[in-house]
């Protein structure tokens, strides 16, 4: 018997709208306006409901950026443990690291989870009295994430490098001193405490973006990692003043069939059920291994089916056919 692989589907059910939630244009005596819970806060004022920027062309509001839920927690792999003793040396000597390898092994979780990039941009946010300690995987690393746009243009560079390290030398002074005060504290002024700069998404760099970070370089006293993906070096190749600053390299390699196999094994236990001895999970387990290659990415995305496939059809064991299923679900997994 096949196995279900969408969800059941049922007629969409009509909303009971309010008399303030009808789809037609908004009148001012269809709503009662209410107050701002954040008076302190607000931009709105008296009787402003905020209605026109239902209509104006606004933006993102990106003071604090949306936190990712539903992640599987982060694995501390071989690969990431390399990646960490390369930028631990780049830091220390101060130099230019170039890190590359193919889409979805996994440079950018351990670059974000080196500089503690996550807790960071959680952490910061425009309102001076939520502040609380500083991260502390950002007072360990001295690190500092920068991931530049697809369409990099010279001036978002010029000031998204140096407002990137400045923000996390300006932090750890927060961390020891307890206020902010470069003509005090002046370890802190041009980034003095920021120890490592790490560029994600360095292939969007173009010549001038890349005579720009070796400035920047010049400059500072601090190590710079550039990630991309292979062929990077061979492009770096062509501009003798950055690749002649550039000390350490790193390729970072997909899993091995081993290491891939304990983490799926952690992620996706046996069943305490099954008859056959295990036989049928360490299969299930082995197959992913095959289809995926060490691509982390992918076995995120075949894991999530997977989990898909077995909440829809109530199974808890794991089996070579349910992975099949969830392959015939993934564009890649064919």
């Amino acid at each position: 018997m096949p196995f279900r692989t969408t969800p059941a589907m049922h007629p969409p059910k009509t909303p009971n709208l309010s008399p303030c939630r009808r789809p037609h244009r908004l009148r001012d005596q269809d709503c009662v306006s209410m107050p701002p819970t954040e008076s302190g806060r607000s931009i709105l004022g008296n009787n402003d409901d905020g209605r026109r920027f239902l209509t104006e062309r606004v933006g993102e509001v990106n003071t604090t950026p949306v936190r990712k839920t539903g992640l599987p927690p982060f694995q501390t792999t071989r690969e990431h443990r390399r990646f960490t003793e390369f930028a631990d040396t780049v830091r220390a000597h101060r130099y230019i690291g170039l890190c590359w390898g193919p889409p979805g092994v996994g440079k950018t979780l351990s670059a974000r989870h080196y500089a503690g990039a996550d807790d960071w941009e959680q952490w910061q946010h425009i309102f001076d009295d939520d502040l609380g300690p500083v991260p502390a995987r950002v007072l360990d690393a001295h690190t500092a994430f920068f991931t530049p746009s697809v369409a990099a243009t010279i001036r978002e560079i010029d000031r998204g490098l140096p407002t990137a390290c400045q923000r996390i030398s300006f932090a750890i002074d927060y961390h020891e001193h307890g206020l902010v005060d470069p003509y005090v504290h002046t370890d802190s002024r041009s980034s003095g405490r920021t120890e490592l700069l790490i560029i994600d998404e360095a292939d969007r760099l173009k010549t001038t973006g890349l005579e720009q970070v070796r400035d920047y370089f010049d400059r500072h006293n601090m190590g710079v990692i550039l990630i991309g993906m292979p062929g990077i070096e061979k492009r770096l190749a062509r501009y003798p003043q950055l690749y002649s600053r550039i000390g350490f390299a790193h390729e970072y390699r997909p899993l091995t069939p081993d290491e891939l196999t304990a983490v799926l094994t952690s992620r996706l236990p046996a069943s305490d059920t099954a008859t056959d001895g295990g036989i049928g999970h360490a299969t299930a387990i082995a197959t992913v291994v095959r289809i995926t290659g060490g691509n982390f990415r992918l076995v995120d995305r075949l894991v999530t089916q997977i989990e898909r496939i077995q909440a829809l059809n109530n199974l808890n064991a794991l089996t070579p056919e349910v992975v099949d299923a969830a392959r015939e679900a993934l564009l890649i997994g064919h």
